[in-house]
Order: structure tokens, then sequence, then C-alpha cells
């Protein structure tokens, strides 16, 4: 029986604001306190809070034979834990049910995986550790690191640390006409790695509404023959969980779909598994090699990562951050190193990206800067001024 393993990926960044030097001071003088509240609140209503209403009903229904995993970055956490107890509260409930398995991440969603030295991301995972089971009494044992971002020395590090799988974009250039629905082992390590199924993925994520689609209007009865139609060991579903009802609106009917999914996935003959049964109940086929050089990801058609760091703008960003961080951790400042993990958050370097067509078009939907160039040059802004921040520190 092929095993399908869905995961939502739960997402939401402290945004920047449009800097001006103030008065004020701390973390919010950089990150737009209302605007991102304004955010979480129209999510909360639109998504969290109908899907997981959703979903815990499902779960009720089927007892056990739906079952589904969550990854929920700590920046999002931070923001339930202001703004939304509620949303908070579900994702306990969901926990409870012993039928969800929460994932492992960085705790800022950021990129500091990329860093060659690799403290940070190190000291983020664990960070992202002690939130899932302080504020959802969970031990996860599943890794996904930010946007799927994926090579030997991550999966290196993550077994180090533990876990017993990662999760990662079914790339076609370095699958090289292998499937995705088989468990792979990595380089050196040996970690299981789950690749993504993209194509299944994105019928739902970015082609539920399309009317040009030839699959539409994609039904939850024509969506589980086509996963049941293969027939190998795993279909790895893996989305951001912000599709139902944010980028896919309730008009389009995706709540309906979602609500129908698991008894059609069930009525195909097919079982719902986590990440973590897959790593269980399946043996690898072979070892996946991905050099530093040839990171993976599941972002734009390139699947690297270019979204991050494909333009001369990022790369300046990025590599100025980096640079900051002896003297940030020197300082020993609780506040300042806030800001600067904060500010490692990928979303920051996604806006600043410059590419056009399909690709482009996500990039300006996700943004609240009219441009690229301007996102850019809010960043280093707020970096100047921050960073300016860091040597008074050191200097008093």
């Amino acid at each position: 029986m092929t095993s399908l393993c869905m995961y939502f990926q739960v997402h939401q960044p402290f945004r920047l604001r449009r800097f001006w030097p103030d008065d004020r001071s701390g973390f919010f003088r950089y990150f737009d306190d209302r605007g991102n509240r304004e955010i979480f609140e129209r999510v909360a209503r639109k998504c969290y809070l109908p899907a997981n209403r959703a979903l815990l009903n499902s779960l009720d229904e089927h007892k056990g034979a739906f079952r589904f995993s969550l990854s929920v970055t700590g920046t999002l956490l931070e923001q339930c834990e202001l703004w939304g107890k509620e949303v908070l509260e579900s994702f306990r409930q969901m926990a409870e049910t012993g039928a969800v398995e929460f994932l492992d991440e960085t705790c800022y969603h950021s990129l500091s995986s990329l860093f060659d030295d690799k403290t940070e991301f190190i000291e983020e995972v664990k960070e992202h550790r002690e939130m899932m089971f302080n504020l959802l009494g969970v031990k996860p044992q599943v890794f996904r690191n930010t946007e799927l971002l994926y090579n030997n020395s991550i999966a290196k590090i993550v077994s180090e640390l533990g876990y017993k799988a990662i999760l990662t974009e079914g790339a076609d250039h370095m699958l090289e006409g292998r499937s995705p629905n088989v468990l792979y082992k990595a380089k050196d390590s040996g970690l299981p790695i789950l690749f993504r199924n993209y194509k299944l993925s994105d019928d739902i994520g970015y082609r539920f509404s399309a009317r040009w689609w030839e699959g539409y209007p994609l039904t939850a009865e024509k969506w589980a023959s086509w996963a049941s139609g293969v027939k190998e060991d795993c279909v790895n579903i893996f989305m951001d969980y912000e599709t139902f009802g944010e980028h896919q609106w309730e008009e389009t009917g995706i709540f309906k779909f979602l609500e129908r999914l698991p008894a059609e996935v069930l009525n195909n003959g097919m079982e719902f598994s986590t990440p973590v049964e897959i790593a269980r109940k399946y043996s690898p086929v072979a070892e996946i090699d991905i050099g530093d050089f040839s990171t993976i990801s599941w972002a734009d058609m390139e699947r690297d990562t270019s979204a991050w760091l494909g333009n001369d703008m990022q790369r300046r960003c990025f590599e100025e951050i980096k640079l900051l961080e002896p003297f940030v951790r020197k300082t020993e400042d609780p506040e300042i190193l806030r800001i600067w993990k904060h500010l490692l958050t990928s979303d920051h370097y996604y806006y600043m990206c410059t590419k056009w067509l399909g690709d482009g078009d996500v990039h300006s939907y996700f943004s609240v800067h009219a441009t690229p160039f301007e996102a850019a040059v809010n960043f280093m802004a707020v970096l100047m001024d921050f960073k300016a921040s860091v040597f008074r520190n050191l200097t008093q």
C-alpha cells in the first residue's frame, strides 16, 4: 500500500518597517509591530483557524487513519504568543491527537545553514526544539530546513543532532531521472531523505484555482486518483499551510477540497503516514550526493539558493549580516542578539529577488515592498543603523 505523507509549512516573518531613524529603541525600532500584527490576524482569520478546525474535524472523523505533519517556525510561534493565543491553542489540540507529527527547523526561518560556521544554525535548531516542547509539548524527530535547503553538510549536522530523517525538494536535476516517491539516504551520514513530489504538491499549492490549467477544477476525488496512480512506496506532498484560505481564497473551494481529501485518499486505497513513519517503514533505495555548492531548495524553477542569494543586493546584505555575528555575540546583549537573529530570516532576502515571469510574480505577491530595490535599500538602512548600535554598545 502506498503511503501519502503530507507536510504543511506554517510561517510568518517579522517584516521590517519602512525605516527612518526616530526615538524608538529595541526590537520594534526595526520591525513593523502594527503591520505584522495586521497580517498575522488576517492570515489567522482566513487560514490558520479555519484550516485547523477542518483538519481537527478530519482527525476526529477518521480516528488515526488520517495523519499529517506540520512545521511551525519560531517566528510564527512568537506571533501566536503576542497576538494569537487561540491559534496556538488549536495547534496544541492537534499535538494532543497523536496523529500530527511536528517537525523541527531553524527557529527564525533563517539562512544560517548556509554559513561556513554552523554555530548559529545549530543554536537555532536547539532553540526551535526547546520552543516546540515548551509551547506544544512535542519533541520532533524529523527535520526540515528553511525552504527545504539541503546539502550533504546540512544532512550531516542534522544527523548528529539526533534527527531520524530530513525533508527536501524532489529537484529533477539532482534526482537525475530517479523517482521522488521512494526513500533515499544522505552521503556520509546515511540520514534518510524524503523528497517532495513537486508536481502533485503544486497541483494544490499553485494550480488549484488556475482556470488556464487543464486540471481545473481540481476536486479531492480527482487529485486522490492521481496520487493513487503512483505505485511506489510514498508520495510526499509538501506545501505552505497558507495555501488554505490565504494563497487560495475560500471562494475557490479550497476548504471543501481539504475537508474531502482524507476520505478520498483512503477510498483510493492509500494510507496516510508521517515523515518519521516513512523513515521507519521503508529502506533507502540509494545514496544521494549533494555538495555544498549544489545546495537545493523548493524555491522557484531553479530549486537552488538563487531566490535569496541570486543578485548582488542579496549577496551584499547577506555578507554584511554574517560579518556582524562576532560583534553581536560580543555585546552579550539579549535584545541585540534577538534583532540580529530576526534579520537572518530568509524572507528579507527573498523580497530583494529580481527574477521575472512566474517566479517574479510569486516573489512580488509575498513582498510588502513595491520593488526588490526598495526592499534592499530598506534592509540596508536598518542594517547600518543596527550596526551602529552594536558598536556603540561595545564602546560604552
